[in-house]
This record gives C-alpha cells, sequence and structure tokens, in this order.
C-alpha cells in the first residue's frame, strides 16, 4: 500500500518562507489528485492544497486562507508533492499532511506522520 512521508517543517518567523515535501512510496500516485491538509490543535484536519493528477493537467486550488502564499506542485518522476509556503502568519501553525484528494475512506493508516510548521517570533 502507498506511503507518505513529510518533511521541510520547523519553526520560523512571522513572514517567512518554508518548502514542505512529501514523498509517495508508489508511482501510480501519479495518476491520483493530492493534498496537503493541516490540523492546528483543538481543530479538524483541513485541506489547504490540491493539485490534480497527471491526466488533468496539474490544475491546483487553494484554501482562502493560504490563496497567493502558499503553492502546491508536484514531481511526478519523483513521486513527490511540494508545498512552498511564503508569508507565513502564526496562524498557519499546525502539523501539515499529504494524501490523496480526497482522502480514501476508511484509510486512516495511509496518513503518515505529518510535519510541524511553527510561526512565532
Amino acid at each position: 500500500q502507498v506511503q507518505f512521508v513529510e518533511s521541510g517543517g520547523g519553526l520560523v518567523q512571522p513572514g517567512g518562507s518554508l518548502r514542505l515535501s512529501c514523498a509517495a512510496s508508489l508511482s501510480i500516485i501519479r495518476f491520483y489528485a493530492m493534498g496537503w491538509y493541516r490540523q492546528a490543535p483543538g481543530k479538524q484536519r483541513e485541506l489547504v492544497a490540491a493539485v490534480a493528477g497527471l491526466t488533468s493537467g496539474g490544475r491546483t486550488t487553494y484554501a482562502d486562507s493560504v490563496k497567493g502564499r502558499f503553492t502546491i506542485s508536484r514531481d511526478n518522476a519523483k513521486n513527490t508533492v511540494y508545498l512552498q509556503m511564503n508569508s507565513l502568519k502564526p496562524e498557519d501553525t499546525a502539523v501539515y499532511y499529504c494524501n490523496t484528494n480526497p482522502p480514501v475512506p476508511g484509510r486512516d493508516d495511509i496518513w503518515g506522520q505529518g510535519t510541524q510548521v511553527t510561526v512565532s517570533s
């Protein structure tokens, strides 16, 4: 089964940038729409950015809260999805995960460990 490994998180000051990476264990993921999700303490996990699969032109969509600041991209040759985050705000603090978009129902085991992003001065 597919596994996702997220990396690239860290502590950054407001206004700073980070680039997250998500490596998938199976190449078939290139045909699936992928998303970056985040979960802040006490809140539900939310989708912040999505990119279409190989046969759908790589179209991207963003949550209003990150539009214009975050950019999702994918390198299908490397089975990797990226999230470039600029102009970070304290409210972006969360654990960030990648998964298919939408996630496979009933397959919570597919979620990776995530990567912590903390925006603080």
